[in-house]
């Protein structure tokens, strides 16, 4: 999304959920935004096939101390 597009989806999607954003957020909340349209991006650009499921459930997995999972 480009500056533009993030700015409205912020006011219309504020405005249906009655969220006020004070004008000194509106800055950083545009910037999440467009950090959240990033991630959007990377993630759909992997390719899936029609037979690609989603996970049942997503499980963490704490680390032992001092070492990797």
């Amino acid at each position: 999304m480009n500056a533009t597009e993030l700015e409205r989806y912020l006011d219309a999607a504020s405005a249906a959920i009655g969220l006020p954003i004070a004008p000194e957020h509106r800055a950083a909340v545009l910037g999440y935004l467009a950090l959240a349209s990033d991630f959007a991006d990377t993630v759909n650009a992997v390719p899936l096939a029609t037979t690609d499921e989603p996970a049942m459930a997503f499980v963490p997995v704490v680390p032992p101390e001092g070492g990797r999972a």
